[in-house]
């Protein structure tokens, strides 16, 4: 294993601001939405930062959370732009700037496969400008049972993977007999019954009332989910279970220790059992769940960007 870190967090700074200023940044710093067509038709809106180098040192494909979007993380994906690494945020089916079928996903199939066509993709796009860059998976939240799953069924497409609190091992999950309900339900054929999504409560994701405010005036901000989206986390979640055996590139996890969404014991435990000898952990024991929103958040982004060039220089 690489190393385990326990880091601080500190400085306070109003978030709402700062999205202001951002906002006053060179238009290079600026993402450009972009549309892609995933194999059955469906169109995926992504945000994409175009290096500040004529070689990107490597390519991101960064996937979100059950809630959130590629929106979400535009501070992160600024830094990693401003260090020479190409950005591809994307939007998961039915959420963030995807507008068609709201909050659904028919099968956990076809969220795979939307991943691996747009690592396909972009790995194309490296093969043509910086052969020797690698091409990143990286995930937050709900995002990392996605993303484990798929670095084990496809790990020819990924070069280093890096979970950001990532919703493996949860707190929060549905009880037996929920389970039972969803998978009957969608047996009945109910996949696009909609319900509200557990999380929503803003202050599990941050104590910052800024971000608070953020997240609760968002309008992309996912607040229900359909039976099929659910179904297809509770499939996710055991494939999960099968698949650190099978991950052998490079891994990264960063955990918020006040987190009450992750089970941060048991995802330690998950994570000792990922087959990678290239492992680092990092710990932030002051932080809430998203990182993003955090006080100090320039010190996580520093501690991301460190762990990136260090897989670069392999």
């Amino acid at each position: 294993m690489g190393f385990v870190r326990f880091a601080d967090v500190g400085e306070t700074a109003n978030p709402l601001s700062t999205i202001r200023n951002l906002q006053k940044l060179p238009r290079v710093l600026e993402p450009e939405i972009r549309q892609s067509t995933a194999s059955d038709g469906y169109v995926l809106h992504s945000r994409h930062w175009q290096a500040n180098v004529a070689r990107p040192r490597g390519y991101v494909v960064a996937l979100h959370g059950i809630q959130s979007h590629s929106g979400w993380y535009e501070y992160s994906s600024r830094r990693m732009c401003e260090a020479g690494f190409e950005v591809h945020a994307v939007d998961r089916r039915g959420s963030g700037l995807n507008e068609q079928q709201r909050g659904h996903a028919p099968h956990h199939d076809r969220l795979i496969n939307d991943v691996v066509q747009f690592l396909a993709d972009v790995r194309h796009r490296r093969n043509r400008e910086a052969p020797l860059s690698p091409v990143i998976l990286l995930s937050v939240s709900w995002g990392g049972k996605l993303a484990v799953v798929t670095c084990a069924q496809r790990g020819e497409q990924i070069d280093a993977l890096a979970l950001l609190s990532p919703g493996i091992c949860t707190r929060i999950r549905p009880r037996p007999d929920q389970r039972l309900l969803l998978r009957l339900a969608g047996c009945l054929g109910l996949q696009h019954k909609q319900v509200p999504i557990p999380l929503d409560d803003p202050a599990l994701f941050t104590e910052d009332s800024h971000w608070q405010q953020f997240i609760d005036e968002d309008p992309l901000t996912l607040h229900r989910a359909s039976v099929g989206l659910l179904n297809c986390s509770l499939n996710l979640d055991r494939r999960a279970n099968r698949a650190p055996e099978r991950i052998r590139c490079p891994v990264l996890l960063m955990l918020a220790g006040q987190d009450r969404i992750i089970d941060n014991p048991a995802t330690r435990r998950y994570f000792e059992r990922i087959a990678s000898t290239n492992r680092t952990r990092i710990e932030y024991p002051a932080a809430q769940h998203t990182l993003e929103f955090e006080p100090n958040r320039a010190q996580f982004v520093a501690d991301l960007i460190d762990w990136l060039k260090s897989v670069c220089s392999k």
